[in-house]
């Protein structure tokens, strides 16, 4: 026992690292090779995940250090996250562990210093994110070995100085992020560590920048984009930066919220010799733009100046922006006030310098209207948004839009302007519009038709949430290029008019007829929308429509739509489902029929849904979910939504449902908390899924195990019954068929000739009877000859054989029937055999029976193996009763 105590404490000793270590396996998670142990509250890295793994997330937990030799494991490494750790220091031996490491961060951490040696052996290294540490000041060249790097970023730090080496470096850098540091100077000598790079964006937004050294921006090699975001810039410093900007080749530069308050033709002069096509003014509380502030600007092409407060836009002000084709103008005319001179103002042709103008956004602006010359010169604009931009448009007439009568205009946004009325041909001049978007408004009128005249592209409509509209058989004859058209809470009057409004959308994809209240509708609403993909009438009141007793019966208004996909027909306080309601929508991918009344569906409900995705059956009145009716359904079930249903947890209602569900790969949100048993009592409130089925195991194999023994058993009985009462008649006739068949008979017989025409089988105790009957009727027909045994036998021949070559040379056999012949062993064994072999092999009725005594059946069978049943009538006599046939039947 001694000896073995060593060995215990050493393996007691290794325990808690072994728990240690498999607690980290189990709590990160590796997949496809990335390990992710985030949030775990490590102290250290974990040292048995796969070897193969190469990113490795540490994020949010207690790490100080990244030991290298943690790494040795590890070195298939690519990405290495230890962001939003206590990490105070970096040895330059770890990037020497991970050979291959590509992207190492480090933000959120406690770095404060990075020496000539950090990062010596990241040769590999293309992005490198130092964010949010506590980096006052770069001494010496840290990153001067960082060849490859593409991205570095170094913002929220402490730094007052761009400077991040002594000597060129960077040469492949393209990002370089020094956003909210302490920079309030840019000097050219401590940017010319970057003489050799090509920046494509210099994040310098956020710092206090009071001053731009001559010549800062051409120390570095190119610069392609700068930011100087919420950089308190003024005018006069905005004018500077752009003078040292000149000749450079800076081509996207964001000055948001940089307190630029005016422009003048002096502000972007430095920007005339440069390639400059994106800028962003935005958030700048502009008022003023003075006219020619961007004739500089020829190659402009991206013009943010969103979010200002301009108060007049002369007619020059735009000036020399002749490439521009995204100008976005969003609340920068918000100024208010109750006099229209003091209000926002646009002078006419203030757009004419922008011919290549494709995208103006001019939404949540304060104009009080559409002057006549607004938009001339846009002949390029397709794409225009005055989304709440006006105060006083009420009514769009045909002189509203002119201004735009020379513009492609393929879009038009007009929503949220109070808009309450269309006059006829108010959009007559834009002729190549597809999408007019009118929702969020005031309209309240009868829609004519004449309002969409010279629509002719037209593809989409949305006149959604207005006040309300009046349809007419002709409100969409003039635009039968649509596609979509949305209607939703309009308070729609007149939708059951005959012809249907919609009849001349014959390309009609999707339309909303949603939140109406409609009640009355005809089934020729959607008749002729062939192409027709998605309906959406949830909230109307149509629960009459689908009544047995409407007075002419279920209205079938789906009916024709055979490429419908989707079909919305919530909360329209249905509580009777047609059959038939469905019925040739076989591409129907989602039904919603959530928040109605619905109860009992009919078994062919949903039989030609062997396509659909998704199901909503919502808040309803459903107890049972029976197979027939929703198994094709729930076939090929995405998403399945029946929550809030009061189900009868029995066996009867729900045992399918239930195995289904537990079974099933079908999405069904809150199946726990959301599908609760209402009956019986002692199931309330409990959880469908949970219902017990062992109870309401399936009885069909039981069923039909019940079927298949009653059946063999009826069936033995039978044939049991049919051998005891019938077999001797199967018996028979089956010998006769199998010598028939099998051909007992010779071929090519030649036909027989007979010299007795009856063989007479009797007892010996009825040789008298025999001879006293049979005799005088050879005497009265001397044609008429009898095989009698005592006459006829030939002498010397063996009993046997002359009773077996009689048989043979006798048309007939005669059986006398008594109870002698019952008795007698050589008629029992013999005689009988002989003569019933004869009649198989040529005709049955070559056997007479006469009955001189009352013989039953069962006795004339037990005794003789024959029946009366075997037999034709005609030859079977009942002597002497029937005597008078005796004669007639010895000459046939």
């Amino acid at each position: 026992m001694s000896q073995s105590s060593p060995y215990i404490y050493s393996f007691l000793g290794l325990l808690p690292f072994w728990i240690l270590c498999t607690s980290s396996t189990n709590k990160c998670v590796v997949r496809h090779e990335a390990a992710d142990c985030s949030h775990l509250k490590l102290t250290q890295v974990p040292d048995d995940l796969p070897a193969n793994i190469t990113v490795l997330n540490l994020t949010h937990n207690q790490l100080r250090r990244l030991p290298p030799d943690n790494f040795t494991r590890y070195s298939q490494l690519t990405t290495l996250d230890g962001g939003f750790n206590s990490i105070s220091k970096l040895e330059p031996e770890l990037c020497q562990k991970l050979p291959l490491l590509e992207i190492l961060n480090l933000e959120h951490n406690e770095l404060s210093h990075l020496s000539e040696r950090t990062f010596i052996f990241c040769v590999n290294l293309m992005e490198l994110h130092l964010r949010s540490n506590s980096i006052q000041k770069i001494e010496n060249d840290p990153f001067q070995n960082l060849k490859n790097l593409i991205k570095l970023d170094l913002s929220h730090n402490g730094l007052s100085s761009t400077k991040l080496g002594s000597q060129l470096q960077l040469e492949n850098l393209q990002e370089l992020l020094l956003s909210n540091n302490k920079i309030n100077i840019l000097r050219r000598e401590e940017l010319d560590f970057l003489g050799n790079s090509s920046l494509k964006k210099l994040e310098l937004s956020s710092n206090p920048v009071k001053e731009f050294s001559p010549g800062c921006f051409h120390a570095i090699g190119k610069l392609f984009g700068l930011s100087l975001n919420n950089a308190q810039l003024n005018p006069n410093l905005t004018e500077q930066l752009c003078l040292e900007l000149s000749n450079t080749s800076i081509q996207n530069l964001s000055l948001s919220n940089s307190q630029l308050y005016r422009t003048s033709n002096m502000t972007f002069v430095g920007l005339k010799h440069t390639n400059l096509t994106v800028l962003d003014l935005s958030h700048n509380n502009l008022n003023v733009i003075d006219n020619g502030s961007f004739v500089w600007l020829p190659r402009l092409e991206y013009f943010f100046l969103g979010y200002n407060n301009i108060e007049h836009l002369f007619s020059h002000s735009l000036y020399g922006l002749l490439s521009v084709r995204y100008l976005d103008l969003r609340r920068s005319f918000t100024k208010q006030s109750t006099a229209l001179t003091s209000r926002p103002r646009i002078d006419d042709f203030s757009f004419q310098w922008l011919k290549c103008l494709e995208y103006l956004n001019m939404g949540d602006n304060n104009f009080p209207g559409i002057k006549s010359n607004m938009f001339t010169g846009l002949i390029k604009l397709k794409h225009l948004s005055l989304s709440d931009s006006f105060t006083s448009l009420r009514t769009l007439t045909n002189e509203t839009f002119l201004s735009l009568a020379r513009s492609p205009l393929v879009t038009l946004n007009l929503t949220k302007n109070k808009i309450s009325k269309i006059e006829s041909g108010a959009f007559s001049c834009l002729g190549h519009l597809q999408v007019l978007d009118l929702g969020l408004n005031e309209i309240g009128q009868e829609l004519t038709g004449q309002e969409w005249r010279g629509l002719g592209n037209i593809v989409e409509i949305y006149l959604s949430y207005n006040k309300y509209l009046q349809l007419t058989p002709g409100s969409f004859a003039l635009v039968p290029s649509l596609q979509l058209l949305m209607l939703r809470r309009v308070a729609l009057r007149n939708v059951d008019t005959s012809p249907s409004p919609f009849h001349s959308l014959r390309n009609l994809v999707v339309l909303d007829l949603s939140n109406n209240n409609i009640a009355n509708i005809n089934d020729k609403l959607l008749e002729g929308l062939e192409k027709l993909e998605i309906l959406e009438l949830q909230h109307n009141n149509l629960a009459r429509l689908w009544k047995r007793a409407n007075p002419s019966g279920p209205v079938y208004f789906l009916k024709g739509l055979s490429h419908l996909h989707i079909l919305n027909l919530g909360s329209n306080g249905f509580d009777e489902i047609p059959a038939e309601v469905f019925k040739g929508l076989s591409e129907l991918k989602s039904i919603d029929l959530g928040l109605n009344n619905l109860n009992i569906f009919p078994l062919s409900v949903f039989d030609d849904q062997a396509s659909l995705k998704s199901l909503n059956l919502q808040k309803n009145l459903i107890t049972s979910v029976e197979k027939d009716v929703f198994g094709p359904a729930f076939r090929n079930l995405s998403n399945l939504d029946m929550s809030f249903n009061p189900f009868d947890c029995t066996c009867e209602s729900i045992a399918w449902f239930v195995n289904w569900i537990n079974s099933t790969h079908t999405n069904i949100s809150d199946l726990s908390s959301h599908y609760l048993c209402n009956t019986p009592p002692q199931y309330h409130g409990f959880p469908v899924m949970l219902f017990d089925i062992s109870a309401c195991k399936d009885s069909a194999p039981f069923e039909l195990f019940f079927i298949i023994n009653t059946s063999i058993l009826l069936i033995f009985i039978f044939t049991v019954l049919l051998i005891h009462f019938e077999g001797w008649r199967i018996s028979f006739y089956w010998n006769v068929s199998v010598h028939r068949v099998l051909g007992f008979k010779e071929i090519d017989r030649q036909p027989e000739q007979f010299e007795y025409a009856a063989y007479i089988i009797h007892a010996y105790k009825d040789r008298d009877w025999v001879w006293e009957n049979f005799s005088p009727m050879e005497e009265k027909d001397q044609t008429l000859r009898f095989c009698l045994e005592e006459r006829d036998f030939e002498a010397g021949v063996l009993e046997l054989e002359s009773i077996v070559n009689s048989i043979k040379r006798s048309r007939k056999t005669i059986f006398v029937i008594t109870q002698h012949l019952l008795k007698d062993p050589l008629c029992k064994r013999f005689k009988v055999h002989q003569a019933v072999q004869q009649a198989v092999e040529q005709n049955l009725d070559s056997i007479i029976l006469i009955f001189l005594e009352d013989i039953p059946d069962y006795k004339l069978n037990h005794a003789l193996c024959l029946r009366r049943g075997m037999f034709k009538s005609h030859c079977i006599l009942n002597w002497p009763v029937q005597k008078e046939r005796s004669t007639e039947s010895w000459k046939k």
